[in-house]
């Protein structure tokens, strides 16, 4: 093979190494197993509660019960922690719901729900990510959070919040690339004499 025609096979190999880099870069992603594929669709099922009418019968034909990952049960205890009627607030303050999920005590009892669609992808140069130069990763998904009070199986209380559309953009420098914090890692493989 001629110099020339090896010189040429070299270039396409490195223009094809090029070309393909970025798909080489590491990507994650982090669920909350749900039934639930958007945060409008998790609005929607928290939505259509309604108040002394929905059953936990009838979330649990739609899916939402405590087998699903994203619910955690809440006892009377934990409920009266976070609507500290007497103490911070007036009975007459918070909703009707709530009250008498109070005065139910031990029948009183709830689904805090909380559902994650968190995606991580490194971005940018291929061999600045690779050499430790420079690494972004970009955060993109949504999560959504409820609550649901219920007395006697019955959903007394509900309401939701969360971040419908999370962007975030993480950038770490290392001007020494690779040899970035040696001095450290050398240190902690010298033993020291006392």
């Amino acid at each position: 093979m001629t110099p020339c025609r090896t010189l040429r096979w070299l270039g396409f190999f490195l223009v094809l190494a090029m070309v393909g880099c970025a798909e080489l870069l590491p990507r994650s992603r982090g669920e909350t197993v749900s039934r639930w594929e958007s945060f409008e669709a998790a609005r929607a099922g928290i939505e259509a509660i309604v108040p002394y009418r929905t059953t936990k019968a009838d979330l649990a034909a739609q899916g939402l019960d405590a087998r699903d990952p994203s619910v955690t049960l809440l006892s009377h205890v934990d409920i009266a922690v976070r609507f500290p009627i007497g103490g911070v607030l007036k009975a007459e303050e918070v909703d009707p719901g709530i009250r008498d999920c109070m005065k139910r005590g031990k029948l009183c009892d709830g689904y805090l729900i909380n559902v994650r669609h968190i995606h991580r992808d490194r971005v940018g140069n291929y061999w600045a990510d690779v050499f430790n130069f420079k690494r972004e990763t970009r955060i993109s998904g949504w999560s959504f959070t409820a609550l649901v009070l219920f007395v006697d199986d019955l959903a007394v209380y509900a309401v939701y919040g969360g971040q419908p559309n999370i962007l975030e953009a993480e950038v770490s420098r290392n001007p020494l690339g690779p040899l970035q914090g040696w001095g450290e890692r050398l240190g902690a493989s010298i033993p020291m004499p006392w």
